[in-house]
């Protein structure tokens, strides 16, 4: 389960999982406890007029739109130049000190017209041996900043530069950072700005490449129904299947729990990767996972060594998990497909992807009987979202099952999307190909 995951089912006294909400649980997601609680209204749809807006800047297109500093526009992105400054890091999970070139792209200020709760980073980017990049958020209101600058993670594809991690210990009067998601608690914001920095160690023989980032801004599920709310947010997500229902995409079946013992380093293996396997079943969906030689690594195999080498690449060392959501969206980023983080609104949001032929990685937090079907507990999980049945319930491919023929779920629609709802605000992972449209995007933009 994990997914901010961790498996965090009530109970488990293993190794730290993944967050479900912004934030693995650290032994309860301490994010997922301030979420309110969802209700569904009849036909399942989340009586929320939620305001979710995602934008993300693409390179070397967009580079002028924001301030570059040591980073020039190279064929696929951005990447450091002959200006880039020298600076020395030490490793704080390794111990390691380097001196690296560093160059510094700063986005514009992005308004997005809602007083924001969460922002949640992505990206996609190249970190050949020796290099890694960090990635920083602040808020903004009525033209002036009105939080500092924090760390959203030092990320790296593999752990030759550095250990990647998110930054524990950041808060403040204002803000604070729950591994992957900054939360405004004592600040006003209406704008935000992303600040990415590319270093590559002296002696690397390539350099780093930034193609995306975007950020998520959100407010929270609203936790009354009634029916302005209700009208309000099926204005902004748009009602109706559009095609998806009894539509059900082929997405390979893998269970986690068949990793419960073997290669189990990063972060424990069963209970605990339920990210990163849903993401190498959506890899694979796509034809897009790993190439063999490329968790040759992994001895003995296993059940199914790609898991491994997802988890191993999205592992979090400040978290002690593999469920920091845009680690798990860099991480596909590096097989060739398009990987972002957002939010949904809706199921009824989510059919538009269906119905484009892209499945959903989701997280879900609840307790046995919330949701029948899942009859377990969790306080974050991801699943993914693979279609809709003639009746619109969700068709999951659930990995937190004992073997490959059980991964496979149908489910009621309103609970479901509660516990997606009130469990993650409605996270969602998106990777397809940049050969597969994504659906059009509602009003108020959320892809």
């Amino acid at each position: 389960m994990t997914g901010r995951q961790a498996d965090r089912r009530v109970g488990w006294h293993g190794p730290p999982l993944q967050k479900t909400f912004g934030y693995a649980m650290l032994g309860g997601d301490d994010r997922q406890a301030q979420q309110p609680l969802v209700t569904a209204a009849p036909g399942g749809f989340p009586m929320s007029g939620r305001d979710i807006t995602y934008h993300r800047f693409r390179f070397p297109a967009d580079r002028d739109g924001g301030r570059a500093d040591g980073l020039r526009a190279g064929p696929d992105g951005l990447t450091p130049d002959g200006d880039a400054g020298r600076v020395t890091h030490t490793d704080p999970h390794s111990g390691t000190t380097a001196e690296y070139a560093a160059g510094t792209w700063t986005s514009p200020v992005t308004p997005v017209g809602f007083a924001v709760t969460e922002l949640v980073p992505s990206w996609t980017a190249d970190t050949p041996p020796g290099c890694w990049l960090r990635v920083e958020l602040r808020g903004w209101a009525d033209g002036t900043a009105t939080t500092g600058w924090y760390e959203l993670g030092h990320w790296a594809a593999d752990d030759s530069a550095v250990h990647r991690a998110s930054v524990p210990g950041q808060e403040d009067d204002r803000a604070r950072v729950a591994a992957d998601t900054l939360r405004l608690t004592g600040a006003t914001v209406t704008a935000w700005q992303v600040r990415v920095t590319l270093l590559r160690r002296l002696d690397a023989p390539a350099d780093p490449v930034l193609r995306t980032v975007g950020v998520v801004a959100s407010t929270d599920p609203a936790t009354t129904a009634d029916a302005s709310t209700a009208d309000a947010s099926t204005a902004k997500a748009g009602v109706g299947d559009g095609g998806a229902w009894g539509r059900v995409l082929d997405v390979p079946r893998y269970a986690q729990r068949l990793h419960a013992s073997g290669e189990t380093r990063w972060g424990g293996g069963g209970d605990s990767w339920c990210s990163p396997t849903c993401v190498s079943m959506v890899l694979d969906y796509w034809g897009a996972g790993p190439t063999p030689d490329r968790y040759a690594w992994v001895a003995p195999p296993g059940p199914r060594p790609q898991v491994v080498h997802a988890a191993r690449h999205c592992y979090d060392h400040a978290f002690g998990g593999p469920g920091n959501w845009p680690f798990n969206t860099a991480y596909a980023a590096t097989h060739g497909v398009d990987a972002f983080v957002t939010r949904l609104r809706s199921l009824a949001e989510a059919e538009r992807f269906v119905a484009a032929g892209i499945p959903l990685i989701v997280s879900a937090a609840f307790t046995p009987g919330q949701v029948p079907g899942l009859d377990y507990d969790t306080r974050g999980h991801l699943i993914v979202l693979v279609g809709f049945t003639a009746d619109g319930n969700p068709v999951l491919n659930d990995p937190y099952a004992p073997d490959d023929e059980r991964v496979r779920r149908t489910v009621p629609r309103a609970p479901f999307e509660s516990a997606w709802q009130a469990g993650s605000g409605g996270i969602a992972y998106v990777l397809r190909p940049e050969s597969t449209p994504l659906p059009p995007p509602p009003a108020q933009a959320n892809w």
